[in-house]
């Protein structure tokens, strides 16, 4: 079975490898992964540019295509560069030695070069040709050029609204696919439904706020998305539940409500009508957990600033 990498940023190690697995057993239950540092090897049928589409911290990703024990290559391995007209090699040391890297990639551009008629191309290559060193083992692998996904775009934002990487992140841990649908109780700017409609996930929004309500339905005209938005507080999901299948949210820092209760009452009401059976991934002040005493399959710190730190929770 085909063999992935994915080489991540380091903002978010445990969300970021998470990720990667849950989108690659979303598209194929069957798939085995390997976490070495932030490098993540996937063995599954689906293909790296797939999963890399979905993700959200991923800085290189390709096809291994094989393990090495050295520096030790033949014609064999350039089959890849049949059809390729451009190329480059790229060193990835997230080892504990020292590589004198552009040496290691000039040499080995050379070594390519006398096997293949591909030229050397820094910019745009047709393929990048990758070596990728750990201190338990290396891979030689290789990726092709991939077009870029244009991001949605937001003709109004909100000092606090929610991050979009993640946003997707926690899309893609609860493992929606393309076609179903998650619902934002608190979408205020509308990040979860833009970033859902570029996954190609069917989106339902409210807030009761008429300004973030309005902001949440001209940002996605701009994008000529087709979500819902609605009008309501949060409880209106009791009403809607059968029409989505994940809820993705934001709760707000300092909840605002027309009745006069306290913030962790609110939250109490809303923890209390959330629909059973739906996956879910909900972001909150961590001062809230000792509290609610909320549980789930799992949960991640979101460190802000010295006075604020979020957790993701995932039911």
């Amino acid at each position: 079975m085909p063999e992935s990498f994915f080489i991540l940023s380091k903002d978010y190690p445990e969300l970021a490898s998470d990720e990667i697995i849950a989108i690659s057993k979303m598209y194929d239950r069957f798939a085995k992964a390997k976490v070495i540092s932030n490098l993540v090897i996937i063995q599954s049928k689906t293909s790296w540019t797939e999963i890399t589409r979905r993700a959200s911290f991923v800085k290189v990703s390709g096809q291994i295509l094989r393990k090495m024990s050295g520096l030790f290559l033949d014609e064999n391995n350039f089959q890849i560069l049949k059809n390729a007209n451009t190329f480059v090699c790229r060193i990835i040391n997230l080892s504990t030695k020292q590589f004198d890297i552009p040496e290691l990639e000039n040499s080995m551009g050379d070594m390519i070069s006398k096997f293949s008629h591909a030229k050397v191309e820094l910019e745009d290559p047709d393929i990048t040709i990758y070596l990728i060193f750990t201190d338990r083992e290396s891979f030689f692998g290789f990726s092709k050029r991939v077009i870029k996904i244009n991001r949605p775009k937001k003709i109004k934002n909100h000092p606090h609204e929610l991050d979009w990487k993640l946003t997707r992140v926690m899309i893609n841990l609860i493992g929606l696919k393309e076609g179903e649908t998650v619902c934002d109780p608190f979408c205020g700017t509308g990040t979860t439904l833009l970033e859902a409609e570029s996954m190609g996930i069917h989106a339902i929004g409210l807030d009761f706020d008429e300004k973030m309500y309005k902001i949440s339905k001209e940002n996605l005209k701009a994008n000529g998305y087709k979500s819902k938005v609605f009008k309501s507080d949060f409880q209106e999901l009791s009403k809607i539940s059968e029409k989505f299948d994940g809820i993705v949210t934001d709760l707000p820092y300092g909840i605002a409500s027309k009745v006069s209760e306290k913030p962790e009452e609110i939250l109490k009401k809303f923890f209390s009508i959330l629909p059973k059976r739906k996956r879910m991934a909900i972001m909150y002040k961590k001062e809230l957990d000792s509290n609610l005493e909320l549980g789930g399959l799992k949960k991640y710190e979101i460190y802000r600033h010295k006075s604020l730190t979020r957790t993701i929770l995932i039911k």
